[in-house]
Protein backbone atom coordinates (compact mmCIF):
# COMPACT_ATOMS: atom_id res chain seq x y z
CA UNK A 1 0.00 0.00 0.00
CA UNK A 2 1.35 3.51 -1.16
CA UNK A 3 1.87 6.13 2.22
CA UNK A 4 0.24 9.77 0.74
CA UNK A 5 3.45 12.03 1.66
CA UNK A 6 3.32 15.92 1.53
CA UNK A 7 6.30 18.45 0.95
CA UNK A 8 5.81 21.89 2.29
CA UNK A 9 8.56 23.98 0.04
CA UNK A 10 9.39 27.68 0.11
CA UNK A 11 10.70 29.48 -3.29
CA UNK A 12 12.19 32.17 -3.73
CA UNK A 13 15.17 31.67 -1.12
CA UNK A 14 18.21 33.84 -1.85
CA UNK A 15 15.70 36.49 -3.89
CA UNK A 16 17.04 38.92 -1.35
CA UNK A 17 18.47 38.97 2.10
CA UNK A 18 14.70 39.63 3.88
CA UNK A 19 13.11 36.54 2.09
CA UNK A 20 15.68 34.46 2.98
CA UNK A 21 15.86 35.48 6.37
CA UNK A 22 11.87 34.72 6.63
CA UNK A 23 12.40 31.04 5.05
CA UNK A 24 14.91 30.48 7.62
CA UNK A 25 12.77 31.22 10.29
CA UNK A 26 10.28 29.15 9.24
CA UNK A 27 12.79 26.06 9.13
CA UNK A 28 14.30 26.73 12.32
CA UNK A 29 10.81 26.38 13.43
CA UNK A 30 10.48 23.08 11.51
CA UNK A 31 7.58 24.27 9.49
CA UNK A 32 8.98 23.27 5.86
CA UNK A 33 10.68 20.24 4.17
CA UNK A 34 12.01 22.24 1.65
CA UNK A 35 13.08 25.53 -0.30
CA UNK A 36 14.33 26.25 -3.91
CA UNK A 37 17.43 28.71 -3.82
CA UNK A 38 18.27 31.04 -6.61
CA UNK A 39 21.77 31.06 -7.41
CA UNK A 40 21.73 33.64 -9.86
CA UNK A 41 21.38 36.28 -6.75
CA UNK A 42 24.26 38.50 -5.42
CA UNK A 43 23.24 37.04 -1.68
CA UNK A 44 23.58 33.24 -2.43
CA UNK A 45 26.69 33.34 -1.50
CA UNK A 46 26.06 34.18 2.27
CA UNK A 47 22.52 33.13 1.71
CA UNK A 48 24.02 29.58 0.84
CA UNK A 49 26.46 29.24 3.80
CA UNK A 50 23.21 29.95 6.15
CA UNK A 51 21.13 27.24 4.85
CA UNK A 52 23.58 24.81 5.00
CA UNK A 53 24.83 25.58 8.41
CA UNK A 54 21.08 24.44 9.53
CA UNK A 55 21.72 20.67 8.73
CA UNK A 56 18.89 18.49 9.89
CA UNK A 57 16.62 16.88 6.90
CA UNK A 58 15.83 19.91 4.87
CA UNK A 59 15.24 19.50 1.51
CA UNK A 60 17.28 22.18 -0.40
CA UNK A 61 17.28 22.50 -3.74
CA UNK A 62 18.03 24.75 -6.83
CA UNK A 63 15.21 27.19 -7.98
CA UNK A 64 16.10 27.63 -12.05
CA UNK A 65 15.97 31.06 -12.31
CA UNK A 66 15.81 32.33 -16.29
CA UNK A 67 13.14 35.31 -15.63
CA UNK A 68 14.55 37.55 -13.09
CA UNK A 69 17.73 39.76 -12.93
CA UNK A 70 21.15 39.07 -14.41
CA UNK A 71 21.99 35.65 -15.24
CA UNK A 72 25.47 34.35 -14.49
CA UNK A 73 26.76 33.63 -17.71
CA UNK A 74 26.82 36.00 -21.17
CA UNK A 75 23.50 35.59 -22.88
CA UNK A 76 24.28 37.86 -25.83
CA UNK A 77 20.69 36.62 -27.41
CA UNK A 78 18.67 36.33 -24.60
CA UNK A 79 19.72 38.96 -22.23
CA UNK A 80 22.01 41.55 -24.32
CA UNK A 81 21.31 44.55 -21.79
CA UNK A 82 22.57 42.40 -19.03
CA UNK A 83 19.22 41.22 -17.62
CA UNK A 84 16.96 38.04 -18.48
CA UNK A 85 13.73 38.50 -19.92
CA UNK A 86 10.31 38.51 -17.55
CA UNK A 87 8.27 35.49 -18.30
CA UNK A 88 5.37 36.16 -20.62
CA UNK A 89 8.64 37.27 -23.32
CA UNK A 90 9.86 33.26 -21.94
CA UNK A 91 6.82 31.79 -22.82
CA UNK A 92 6.16 33.40 -26.59
CA UNK A 93 9.81 32.42 -27.34
CA UNK A 94 9.40 28.88 -25.94
CA UNK A 95 6.41 28.30 -27.92
CA UNK A 96 7.27 29.84 -31.02
CA UNK A 97 10.81 27.87 -30.78
CA UNK A 98 12.74 30.75 -30.56
CA UNK A 99 15.06 30.55 -27.42
CA UNK A 100 18.76 30.05 -28.02
CA UNK A 101 19.83 26.60 -26.66
CA UNK A 102 22.92 26.88 -26.42
CA UNK A 103 23.01 30.22 -24.23
CA UNK A 104 20.47 28.52 -22.44
CA UNK A 105 22.15 24.79 -22.09
CA UNK A 106 25.50 26.78 -20.07
CA UNK A 107 22.98 29.04 -18.29
CA UNK A 108 21.12 25.78 -16.58
CA UNK A 109 24.43 24.18 -16.15
CA UNK A 110 26.09 27.33 -14.13
CA UNK A 111 23.35 27.39 -12.14
CA UNK A 112 23.18 23.86 -10.97
CA UNK A 113 26.99 24.08 -10.83
CA UNK A 114 26.91 27.51 -8.16
CA UNK A 115 24.51 25.43 -6.43
CA UNK A 116 27.05 23.31 -5.36
CA UNK A 117 29.98 25.28 -5.13
CA UNK A 118 28.48 26.92 -2.18
CA UNK A 119 26.03 24.94 -0.62
CA UNK A 120 28.68 22.10 -0.33
CA UNK A 121 26.44 19.58 -2.23
CA UNK A 122 23.90 19.10 -4.85
CA UNK A 123 20.59 20.22 -5.39
CA UNK A 124 17.97 17.43 -3.61
CA UNK A 125 15.98 18.69 -6.26
CA UNK A 126 15.20 21.07 -9.07
CA UNK A 127 12.01 23.36 -10.20
CA UNK A 128 11.81 27.17 -11.47
CA UNK A 129 11.29 30.36 -10.45
CA UNK A 130 7.48 31.09 -12.13
CA UNK A 131 7.63 27.71 -13.66
CA UNK A 132 9.58 28.67 -16.18
CA UNK A 133 11.87 24.89 -15.77
CA UNK A 134 8.31 23.51 -17.80
CA UNK A 135 8.52 25.31 -21.34
CA UNK A 136 8.96 23.62 -24.73
CA UNK A 137 12.49 23.13 -24.99
CA UNK A 138 13.93 24.38 -21.54
CA UNK A 139 12.64 21.26 -20.10
CA UNK A 140 14.49 18.90 -22.61
CA UNK A 141 17.82 20.87 -21.77
CA UNK A 142 17.09 21.14 -18.38
CA UNK A 143 16.93 17.17 -17.94
CA UNK A 144 19.75 16.83 -20.13
CA UNK A 145 22.18 19.07 -18.22
CA UNK A 146 20.73 17.70 -15.20
CA UNK A 147 21.75 14.29 -16.52
CA UNK A 148 25.70 15.48 -17.31
CA UNK A 149 26.13 16.10 -14.21
CA UNK A 150 25.56 12.83 -12.90
CA UNK A 151 21.85 14.01 -11.03
CA UNK A 152 20.25 11.10 -12.57
CA UNK A 153 18.24 9.03 -10.30
CA UNK A 154 19.61 11.24 -7.19
CA UNK A 155 17.47 14.13 -6.94
CA UNK A 156 13.43 14.85 -7.48
CA UNK A 157 12.16 17.49 -10.17
CA UNK A 158 8.84 19.78 -9.61
CA UNK A 159 5.78 18.60 -12.11
CA UNK A 160 3.58 21.93 -11.23
CA UNK A 161 1.04 20.35 -13.16
CA UNK A 162 -1.77 18.84 -11.37
CA UNK A 163 -4.84 16.90 -12.49
CA UNK A 164 -7.75 19.47 -14.09
CA UNK A 165 -10.57 18.05 -11.51
CA UNK A 166 -8.32 18.76 -8.32
CA UNK A 167 -7.36 22.09 -9.24
CA UNK A 168 -11.07 22.72 -9.74
CA UNK A 169 -11.63 21.28 -6.53
CA UNK A 170 -9.39 23.63 -4.58
CA UNK A 171 -10.56 26.31 -6.35
CA UNK A 172 -7.96 28.93 -5.63
CA UNK A 173 -6.39 30.40 -8.31
CA UNK A 174 -7.74 28.43 -10.79
CA UNK A 175 -7.01 30.23 -14.02
CA UNK A 176 -3.73 30.51 -12.96
CA UNK A 177 -3.01 26.73 -12.12
CA UNK A 178 -4.84 25.59 -15.48
CA UNK A 179 -2.65 27.65 -17.17
CA UNK A 180 0.45 26.41 -15.64
CA UNK A 181 -0.89 23.00 -16.11
CA UNK A 182 -1.34 22.99 -20.08
CA UNK A 183 2.24 25.12 -20.45
CA UNK A 184 3.66 21.98 -18.22
CA UNK A 185 1.56 19.25 -19.61
CA UNK A 186 4.14 15.87 -20.99
CA UNK A 187 7.56 17.68 -18.21
CA UNK A 188 6.95 15.10 -15.27
CA UNK A 189 6.65 12.39 -18.10
CA UNK A 190 9.62 13.12 -19.48
CA UNK A 191 11.51 13.49 -16.23
CA UNK A 192 10.28 10.24 -14.95
CA UNK A 193 11.59 8.79 -18.52
CA UNK A 194 14.95 9.90 -17.32
CA UNK A 195 15.11 8.30 -13.82
CA UNK A 196 14.37 11.66 -12.06
CA UNK A 197 11.42 11.62 -9.34
CA UNK A 198 8.32 13.87 -9.74
CA UNK A 199 5.69 14.71 -7.01
CA UNK A 200 2.81 13.37 -7.73
CA UNK A 201 -0.06 16.50 -6.67
CA UNK A 202 0.74 20.08 -7.15
CA UNK A 203 -1.00 23.39 -4.93
CA UNK A 204 -0.29 26.50 -3.62
CA UNK A 205 -1.29 29.22 -6.66
CA UNK A 206 -1.59 32.06 -4.77
CA UNK A 207 -2.72 35.78 -5.79
CA UNK A 208 0.03 37.68 -3.66
CA UNK A 209 -2.78 39.77 -2.31
CA UNK A 210 -2.14 40.08 1.55
CA UNK A 211 -6.18 41.39 2.38
CA UNK A 212 -6.67 37.34 1.30
CA UNK A 213 -7.55 35.33 4.07
CA UNK A 214 -4.17 32.70 3.07
CA UNK A 215 -5.03 30.44 5.68
CA UNK A 216 -8.03 29.48 4.07
CA UNK A 217 -6.42 29.59 1.12
CA UNK A 218 -3.77 27.28 2.43
CA UNK A 219 -6.53 24.78 4.02
CA UNK A 220 -7.80 24.30 0.42
CA UNK A 221 -4.27 23.22 -1.11
CA UNK A 222 -4.58 20.32 1.56
CA UNK A 223 -7.72 19.42 -0.87
CA UNK A 224 -7.29 16.70 -3.33
CA UNK A 225 -3.64 16.03 -2.50
CA UNK A 226 -1.83 13.79 -4.85
CA UNK A 227 0.10 10.72 -3.66
CA UNK A 228 3.20 12.92 -3.00
CA UNK A 229 1.75 15.72 -2.32
CA UNK A 230 3.85 18.86 -3.20
CA UNK A 231 2.82 22.93 -1.32
CA UNK A 232 4.74 25.44 -2.90
CA UNK A 233 4.71 28.59 -0.90
CA UNK A 234 6.76 32.20 -0.79
CA UNK A 235 7.39 33.40 3.08
CA UNK A 236 9.64 36.39 3.75
CA UNK A 237 10.12 39.54 4.90
CA UNK A 238 10.29 42.38 3.34
CA UNK A 239 12.88 44.64 1.78
CA UNK A 240 13.32 47.91 -0.46
CA UNK A 241 15.23 45.34 -2.72
CA UNK A 242 12.31 43.04 -2.64
CA UNK A 243 9.95 46.45 -3.16
CA UNK A 244 11.81 46.80 -6.30
CA UNK A 245 12.24 43.26 -7.48
CA UNK A 246 9.01 41.38 -7.32
CA UNK A 247 5.28 41.89 -6.93
CA UNK A 248 4.96 39.53 -4.14
CA UNK A 249 5.89 41.96 -0.92
CA UNK A 250 3.76 41.87 2.32
CA UNK A 251 1.68 38.63 1.15
CA UNK A 252 5.26 36.96 2.16
CA UNK A 253 4.68 38.39 5.49
CA UNK A 254 1.47 36.68 5.63
CA UNK A 255 2.26 33.51 4.67
CA UNK A 256 5.48 33.12 7.01
CA UNK A 257 3.45 34.32 10.18
CA UNK A 258 0.87 31.66 9.18
CA UNK A 259 3.31 29.03 8.66
CA UNK A 260 4.39 29.93 12.14
CA UNK A 261 1.06 29.69 13.75
CA UNK A 262 -0.52 27.12 15.27
CA UNK A 263 -3.18 26.32 13.13
CA UNK A 264 -0.95 25.31 10.47
CA UNK A 265 0.37 22.56 12.34
CA UNK A 266 -3.39 22.05 13.22
CA UNK A 267 -4.20 21.47 9.15
CA UNK A 268 -1.23 19.74 8.43
CA UNK A 269 -1.67 17.08 11.32
CA UNK A 270 -4.99 16.73 10.41
CA UNK A 271 -4.47 16.20 6.84
CA UNK A 272 -1.32 13.93 6.95
CA UNK A 273 -1.35 12.60 10.60
CA UNK A 274 2.04 11.81 11.82
CA UNK A 275 3.95 14.22 9.68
Amino acid sequence: MLTRSLTICADDYGLTQAVSGGILEAIEAGRLDATGAMTTRPHWKVAARDLASLGGGLEAGLHLDLTLGPPLTGMSRLAPDGRLPAIGRMIRLAHAGQLPEAELRTEIAAQIEAFGVHYGRAPAFIDGHQHVHMLPGIRDWLIEEALKQGLGGKIWMRDSADRMSRILTRGVQVPKAMAVALAGRGFGEAARAQGFITNEGFAGFSAFDPRRDYASDFARFLAAPGQRHLIMCHPGRVDGELERLDPATYSREQELEFLLSDKFGALVEMSVPGK
